[in-house]
């Protein structure tokens, strides 16, 4: 049985991919390191074909920056709840105080959730 040419895969250029580092969060996130090789598609300096292939992968043992301010905004928030709740045993004469704290958690929480969702979002995009 014959093969078309055009449909058999060409052996002059067996990888059709540019090859980077991964750097692998200890939260489980990564982020594309540094270019490493060039595929054959590719010629001009500088320039990469636009698919990335995993040359090799380092593991990091601290979190990625998202987790680090989620868990940054989760002590604060923590910290506020703490306050609270040793002004409300104090009685009410700290109520303004109690009235910051909680505008400060509702102010917190919306930012966790806003980072929880852009940790999600770039985990889809990439498939993870």
């Amino acid at each position: 049985m014959l093969h078309s040419p055009s449909i058999t895969p060409s052996l002059r250029n067996p990888v059709a991919m540019c090859f980077f580092d991964q750097h692998l969060f200890a939260c489980g996130d990564w982020k594309w390191g540094h270019f490493r090789q060039h595929c054959n598609q590719e010629y001009r300096t500088g320039e990469t074909c636009g698919m990335k292939l995993i040359m090799s992968t380092y593991r990091v043992g601290n979190k990625c920056k998202t987790c680090e301010k989620i868990d940054t905004k989760m002590r604060r928030r923590a910290t506020e709840m703490a306050n609270i709740s040793r002004w409300q045993r104090d009685g009410g004469r700290f109520r303004a105080s109690i009235d910051k704290a909680c505008d400060n958690i509702k102010g917190l929480e919306v930012e966790i959730r806003d980072l929880q969702a852009e940790r999600q979002k770039r985990a889809i995009a990439f498939g993870a």
